[in-house]
Parts: C-alpha cells; sequence; structure tokens
C-alpha cells in the first residue's frame, strides 16, 4: 500500500509541467510600469518596453533584486522604443527607435554608458531585433523594397 501511495506521488510529480508564475517577480513588474512589451531575457535580466504615465522607455530590470537598473543616456526625448534585446550578462542592449521620423537600430553598451548606432546594409528599414547570449551578434529583421530580410550583424 506504501509503495503504490509513493508511486502515485512520484508518478503525479512526473506528469507535472514544472512550469510555475513567478508571482512575487510578475507583482513587481506590474507595480513598476502601466504596461510592458517586447520581452527580453538575458541571464539575470528582463528588459522590456515599458510604459508609464504614457511614456514608453526601455527599462532593464535585475531578475535577482527586482529593481530597475539605470540606464543613462539610452532613454532620449523624441525617441520611441519598437523592439529591444539583451546580452546574457545584460552589458548591452540592442533596440530599434524611430526618431524625427527615422528607424534607427540602436547598441547600447551599459558599463560605458555609450549608444551608438548600427548601420543597416543594403539600406533598409529596421523592425525587430534579437541579440545573441554573448552580445556578440545581433539578428534584425529589415524592410526592403516592399519584403522582409533578416540581416545578421556581428558587433565589435
Amino acid at each position: 500500500m506504501i509503495l503504490v501511495s509513493l508511486l502515485g506521488i512520484i508518478l503525479a510529480g512526473c506528469s507535472s509541467s514544472g512550469l510555475r508564475p513567478q508571482p512575487g517577480l510578475n507583482a513587481a513588474l506590474q507595480r513598476s510600469a502601466d504596461s510592458r512589451r517586447e520581452p527580453a531575457l538575458g541571464q539575470r535580466w528582463l528588459v522590456s518596453i515599458a510604459s508609464r504615465n504614457g511614456r514608453e522607455r526601455i527599462e532593464l530590470v535585475d531578475l535577482r533584486t527586482r529593481q530597475p537598473v539605470p540606464l543613462p543616456g539610452l532613454n532620449q526625448a523624441g525617441s520611441q522604443p519598437v523592439s529591444v534585446s539583451v546580452s546574457g550578462n545584460g552589458e548591452r542592449i540592442a533596440f530599434v527607435r524611430t526618431r524625427d521620423g527615422r528607424t534607427e537600430l540602436m547598441l547600447y553598451r551599459r558599463g560605458a554608458a555609450a549608444l551608438q548606432r548600427v548601420p543597416v546594409e543594403p539600406t533598409g528599414v529596421p523592425r525587430q531585433v534579437s541579440l545573441d547570449g554573448e552580445g556578440k551578434r545581433l539578428a534584425v529583421q529589415v524592410s526592403r523594397e516592399g519584403r522582409w530580410d533578416v540581416d545578421v550583424i556581428r558587433l565589435p
């Protein structure tokens, strides 16, 4: 009888999906912004486009502390984030933004608080971006002459 009960517990544990929401983290994310979109995960980082009081900005959250990380120089007045991605170690953030009527592919280096435009060659309009775990390559969806392409760009 005990063996049957133990077997039932083991089987129930194995059939469980193992998927569990993280209510503490999710509640902290909901408190810090009115809404979020475009989430991307690094090893201990979550980057997303957070909306607060009608203004959208890129926000990096340290998953261990559940706190936003300062990103000096990244969120500039007059720019609208479109897509965002983070490297595994949280040091690089790649994103697409619109600013002054142009759509730009950008790279932010957190350690240096440096922002740089990444050229799209041949010319096209970037839309979605995905940074690899090491932060050394990115894939970007680009519209060119009415069709969608994906470019892979090696970063220095």
